[in-house]
């Protein structure tokens, strides 16, 4: 069978089990995302010292991962949505097992930071396309819902154990180990995705020219947009990097925008992004990102720093996080069958509002309350997580899926960085000193639990804009479907 074909698409699978091949690998790819970094991160004090690597250089062999994997996404979304998901996917997870096996060889810290900036094309190459995949698998909403909540509990099971099974492993074998586990997940998902997902039809795909002015100018936006929460936490709000990195991020948006709103054939068309039922699926998207993100950041530091619990004390204070976010996938499909998808979008995004004002106004008083903001925030990124996704992906052409994955991606990873910029840069404004340094004083401890406040608050006054402008535009989307014709359940977008 060719990559594309022009005959009718392959019958829809009218439940899960039909389509388990396809999902098992689609699964591996989430899991690949999910493993990598976590397991990767237990191993990074071993691998400073056998590779004698600085903390610059230890920031980057994870850092560099993270950056190129959001700056391409967007980019490799358009050539999949052009050439082919499948045929990317499975080039992606070949580039993905053939990395990873490199890394047996590696000897120093530069080799391992190219061995990452390889896996971050690799996975731009897939992590989109295994969500725009899942999708286009079947017809029924319900179903989709389904698909998309069984592949990311997979992956969040991954992050779940992922420092465990590090550890576990680094006590018998060397840290190469750690990545080399990405090969037989990489064999899987090659595997699942070459024999369960059908060829590309040619009418799911479009004939556009790739905008590769457009690719460059959002890889020049995003790029410094990452690498800038870095730069706020390390280096302080009063160091010109942050900032310098802020005014070229801002700089490369806006000359993508004239670019995509000039170009004849733009790699993003804004019209699309504006469709009611994209535009609310990415900010509900971008809240849960924020608030995930910086959240996790404030609580890790207030319990080890101003509680004094141990570092392991404090893992176990973020498991009621852990907990909901791998088991709570069992209550999304209920709640979709029950509320819709639109209420369901909703009723999760104001769930995250809720947690980080919880945190933000009670967390001072006691780690119960911790807990409770924890757990709201991640039942309503668990909800949001799928269900905001398939909705954006309801919005746009079927030509376009793979590029509206992405952006979804993207929208989670640049929020999740400038929600751990809002936090750091309120705790360097307040905090007088290291944060880190052990024996605060009493006006330390006054100001980090001041900063804790702010920060929390300021966190949720950014979601509560994103979501009640989320919420707007879904009420639009759903007039419009008041407002076509009967016989249209979902309206096509314009």
């Amino acid at each position: 069978m060719s990559e594309e074909t022009a005959g009718r698409s392959p019958r829809s699978p009218r439940s899960l089990r039909e389509a388990w091949v396809a999902l098992a690998g689609l699964s591996a790819v989430f899991l690949f995302e999910m493993l990598d970094n976590s397991v990767l991160n237990v191993a990074l004090p071993t691998i400073g010292r056998e590779l004698h690597a600085s903390t610059t250089a230890l920031q980057w062999a994870t850092g560099a991962y993270a950056v190129v994997f959001g700056g391409l996404m967007l980019a490799f979304g358009a050539v999949a949505d052009r050439f082919g998901r499948r045929r990317i996917m499975l080039v992606g997870l070949l580039l993905l097992g053939v990395a990873s096996s490199a890394t047996a060889f590696v000897s120093t810290v530069e080799q391992l930071i190219a061995v990452r900036v390889v896996l971050g094309v690799a996975a731009a190459m897939t992590t989109p396309g295994a969500m725009a995949l899942a999708f286009r698998l079947f017809d029924d909403d319900g179903l989709r819902v389904r698909a998309t909540t069984l592949i990311t509990t997979v992956g969040l099971v991954g992050l779940a154990i992922g420092p465990t099974v590090g550890g576990f492993v680094l006590a018998f074998a060397p840290w190469q180990a750690l990545l080399l586990v990405n090969v037989p997940i990489a064999v899987l998902a090659i595997i699942g995705v070459r024999f369960g997902v059908a060829a590309d039809t040619a009418a799911d795909l479009h004939r556009d020219p790739v905008d590769v002015a457009g690719a460059v100018l959002v890889a020049a936006a995003i790029v410094p947009a990452l690498v800038a929460p870095t730069l706020f936490v390390d280096e302080g709000a009063g160091s010109w990097a942050p900032w310098a990195a802020t005014t070229v991020a801002v700089v490369g948006a806006v000359l993508f925008v004239l670019r995509e709103r000039s170009a004849r054939h733009p790699l993003l068309d804004l019209a699309l992004v504006a469709h009611p039922l994209v535009s609310s699926g990415l900010a509900f998207k971008a809240a849960a990102g924020l608030a995930t993100a910086g959240l996790g950041y404030l609580v890790t530091l207030q319990l080890q720093l101003d509680r004094g619990w141990t570092p392991g004390l404090a893992a176990v204070g973020m498991l009621p996080q852990v907990v909901v976010l791998v088991a709570g996938g069992a209550f999304v499909g209920p709640l979709v069958r029950r509320a819709g998808l639109d209420r369901a979008a909703r009723l999760g995004a104001a769930a995250v509002v809720l947690g980080l004002a919880v945190y933000g106004l009670l967390s001072r008083f006691g780690y119960g309350w911790i807990a409770i903001a924890l757990v709201l925030v991640a039942a309503g990124m668990r909800v949001v997580g799928v269900v905001a996704g398939v909705n954006v992906l309801r919005g746009l052409p079927k030509d376009r899926t793979t590029i509206g994955a992405a952006l979804v991606d993207t929208a989670t990873e640049v929020t999740s960085g400038a929600g751990i910029a809002v936090t750091g840069t309120v705790l360097a404004a307040l905090f007088t000193g290291t944060v880190a340094t052990p024996d605060w004083t009493a006006q330390q401890t006054a100001e980090f639990r001041g900063a804790v406040t702010i920060a929390g608050l300021a966190l949720t006054a950014v979601a509560a804009a994103l979501v009640g402008w989320g919420i707007a535009r879904a009420r639009r989307a759903a007039d419009d479907r008041v407002a076509a014709p009967a016989a249209e359940a979902v309206p096509e977008p314009v």
